[in-house]
């Protein structure tokens, strides 16, 4: 998930800084890649961030994506873990 955010802030986002955490929040792993770049990703374009999206679900995760135009992106997940 890491790799292929990171993907995309390097081909899409125009962005001169990213930033990836990684923590425990209960019984999940919550992952957090955001970027300072244009905004406007939308999961519903293209396959990438669906994709992404699809393989986090399939794995029992969630996965929220927030990118305004002109404010950047930050996509969230969190996987179970025992």
């Amino acid at each position: 998930m890491i790799n292929e955010a990171l993907v995309n802030v390097i081909k899409h986002a125009r962005a001169t800084s990213a930033t990836v955490s990684l923590r425990r929040h209960d019984h999940a792993l919550r992952i957090e890649v955001t970027d300072d770049g244009v905004g406007g990703a939308d999961r519903t374009r293209g396959t990438g961030l669906a994709g992404l999206a699809d393989r986090v679900a399939a794995a029992g995760g969630t996965f929220e994506l927030e990118s305004t135009p002109g404010s950047g992106t930050r996509l969230r997940a969190e996987l179970p873990y025992d």
